[in-house]
């Protein structure tokens, strides 16, 4: 299946006191259309960087380059930002961690849903048009499973519940049909009763229009079933990526079998257990560490680790480390 949205050795440099610091390092992403494809990785790691570079959400001060940067058959990077802007606004939308990041606290919910409806899907009369409005946001009220329209509908979001201001949020944000959805940490702090909710509605959008998911998240307990690929990311560089069976069952880089020991979802824990986690903490952009950016934490770490290691392959798992945890020294 071809990629649909295809990122090759993009980096992102962003100037410090102590001079450009890389923050995103040569990273690779590949998406296929109706794909779920999870992107894991500690808070600070560039996730979310990755997520704006995509988009558009670009910094002036940031100076960013990639091999390719391609969404369908348009080079992002040769765009203009007029033309960055209606090929992502057309094609692209995100929804984040906050609902309340995304919804104005000063209009009723059907309001601002209303205003999500692009105008050229709508014909006739100002009369007509305004009902169609109407219709649409019901409609799309009922797809992201909300029954009682009207009444939400006339809320405010403060009145709303966390799990149902999501709702909304992902209901505005499919508006105008986009060909990928961002999901930025959409469950954070939710029951999980409500995360379980978020992840099911959707997975079944997914699978109903075709719609590819960058689903990302720091927590591998909240990889959903329907992932189909997953990619872990540390400090800017990508550890590990492949089908998400095949990862999260026999993983080969150091950093993804820490992150898989870390989560405890499932495991019966003893009063007072020692939980396992990785030594030492995320570096600070002003110190970040040469080579592999996970030597200084990683327990399998020696004197190669200082230079960075090149993407090897084995099966469909690609992994960069020099020590991979088992035999894959098939070079991509």
């Amino acid at each position: 299946m071809s990629a649909i949205l295809d990122v090759r050795n993009l980096s992102i440099e962003i100037e410090t006191d102590n001079g450009p610091v890389r923050v995103l390092d040569r990273f690779n992403l590949q998406l296929a259309e109706g794909e779920i494809h999870t992107l894991v990785g500690e808070s600070g790691s560039g996730k979310s960087l990755l997520a704006k570079a995509i988009l558009g959400f670009i910094n002036p001060r940031w100076k960013i380059t990639a091999d390719r940067l391609w969404w369908r058959h348009y080079d992002l990077l040769a765009l203009n930002a007029a033309q960055r802007r209606i090929v992502t606004g057309r094609d692209m939308a995100m929804i984040f961690q906050d609902p309340s990041s995304y919804l104005d606290p000063n209009d009723k919910v059907g309001a601002q849903l209303r205003e999500s409806i692009p105008s050229g899907e709508l014909s006739g009369v100002y009369l007509k048009r305004r009902a169609d409005r109407q219709t649409r946001a019901e409609r799309l009220l009922h797809r992201v499973g909300i029954k009682d329209t009207a009444d939400v509908m006339e809320r405010y979001p403060h009145e709303l519940s966390e799990g149902l201001a999501q709702k909304v949020s992902i209901a505005m944000a499919i508006a105008h049909n986009p060909k990928l959805l961002i999901a930025d940490e959409p469950t954070t702090a939710m029951e999980p009763s409500t995360r379980g909710q978020i992840y099911r509605l959707l997975a079944k959008l997914s699978a109903g229009q075709g719609m590819s998911i960058l689903m990302i998240t720091q927590d591998l307990t909240a990889v959903i079933p329907e992932s189909q690929r997953i990619s872990l990311i540390y400090c800017g560089q990508l550890m590990e990526t492949g089908p998400t069976e095949e990862v999260m069952q026999a993983p080969y880089h150091p950093y993804t079998d820490a992150m898989l020991s870390m989560s405890l979802s499932g495991q019966d824990i003893a009063p007072k257990t020692r939980l396992p986690t990785l030594s030492g903490a995320i570096p600070t952009l002003q110190h970040m560490p040469i080579g592999c950016r996970l030597g200084p934490r990683c327990p399998y770490a020696r004197r190669a680790c200082i230079d960075q290691p090149p993407l090897s392959k084995k099966q469909q798992v690609q992994f960069a480390c020099h020590y991979p945890l088992h035999d894959g020294d098939e070079n991509d």
